[in-house]
């Protein structure tokens, strides 16, 4: 499935008052396969046949009537997306039809652009108005190790007065590793692809789903040792250092399903927040993952982290721990002079 296409669909999964359907004229399992792979399977349902005892055929005015059905017994608006000539009847009747064609990068588009707009799935405003103007969301989705033993483990150097510099970088490292394999596992979700076992047969092994469709960002400096860390569990994702927000580009969202930022300590969560912001700006369905060492809980519970980012979908937040102790860290505390041995300098 086109990356966009699943992040458009993890969007419509979390709202109540907006649904999807996938209608085939192939075979069912096929796409019950792929949706079960991509984790939407709970909430997008396959209308196909394909099976001899499945007793229907799913052919181009089947496709149109189901149209005019959601019309005519439930009032319903109805968005259709196709890219075959047996999509044209549900096209034709659908409020708002779009044409689906996918073109090599910087190609030209192969249709009358004047008459058939062009649109991206992934800015805001299709976004919305798809959304009807509602937002469903259940507020920043929070993740956090605090009581758990191994987080208590891995802590214990960080905040060791005593570790600095190469030992301190590969404590956040670890942390980053762990955290991505605690955590990120649900998150993202696992595969399994064949490997070869010790005993000389065939099995499945787990992975991280969609490693090359993920964009490691370290917020720099303080966030780049765990961003390695991730980076680990994912060593097939895009890394990119990032100074500010705008070091975000385009080209670095493009294609991808999931961006995750790396920061080593969030206390107000104002660079947190221009962060997603911008990537928003960029690309309105791309999933979004922050990942930290230490979170001030306020900025959680109900600070401007959590007020702001509570606004966006696919927004998740994940911590090893967090701390009810409100201190910004400055010259010989400070976790980037700590880091990288730079506290003589503040």
């Amino acid at each position: 499935m086109y990356p966009k296409f699943v992040s458009l669909l993890q969007i419509v999964a979390e709202q109540k008052h907006v649904g999807a359907v996938v209608v085939t004229c192939g075979l069912r399992r096929v796409w019950e396969k792929v949706l079960e792979r991509e984790g939407l399977s709970e909430n997008v349902k396959v209308i196909g046949g394909g099976r001899i005892d499945d007793s229907f055929v799913v052919s181009g005015s089947v496709k149109g009537a189901l149209v005019d059905r959601l019309h005519d017994v439930y009032d319903m608006y109805v968005w259709a997306f196709g890219d075959s000539p047996l999509d044209l009847d549900m096209l034709l009747k659908a409020n708002q039809p779009i044409i689906v064609v996918v073109l090599p990068i910087n190609a030209s588009p192969r249709l009358d652009i004047t008459k058939l707009p062009i649109v991206n799935l992934t800015k805001p405003e299709f976004v919305y108005s798809i959304l009807g103007g509602q937002h469903t969301h259940g507020g920043l989705q929070v993740l956090c190790a605090t009581e758990m033993s191994a987080a208590k483990l891995l802590a214990a150097p960080m905040r060791n007065a005593a570790i600095a510099g190469p030992d301190l970088r590969e404590a956040h490292r670890r942390v980053g590793r762990y955290l991505a394999l605690e955590f990120l596992a649900d998150v993202l979700g696992l595969e399994q692809p064949p490997i070869q076992h010790v005993l000389g047969h065939q099995t499945r092994g787990y992975k991280l789903v969609h490693e090359q469709q993920t964009t490691i960002v370290a917020l720099m400096r303080g966030g780049e040792p765990m961003a390695f860390g991730v980076s680990d569990a994912l060593p097939l994702a895009m890394f990119v250092h990032a100074g500010d927000a705008n070091d975000i580009k385009l080209h670095h969202l493009e294609g991808q399903l999931t961006v995750i930022l790396d920061d080593s300590v969030i206390n107000t969560g104002k660079t947190v927040v221009e962060f997603v912001q911008h990537i928003r700006k960029l690309h309105a369905t791309v999933r979004i993952v922050v990942v930290a060492g230490v979170v001030q809980a306020q900025c959680v519970s109900g600070g401007s982290l959590n007020q702001t980012l509570a606004n966006y979908p696919q927004v998740h937040l994940i911590a090893l721990r967090l701390s009810d102790t409100k201190f910004t860290g400055s010259g010989n505390t400070d976790t980037g002079n700590r880091l990288f041995n730079t506290t003589h300098l503040a």
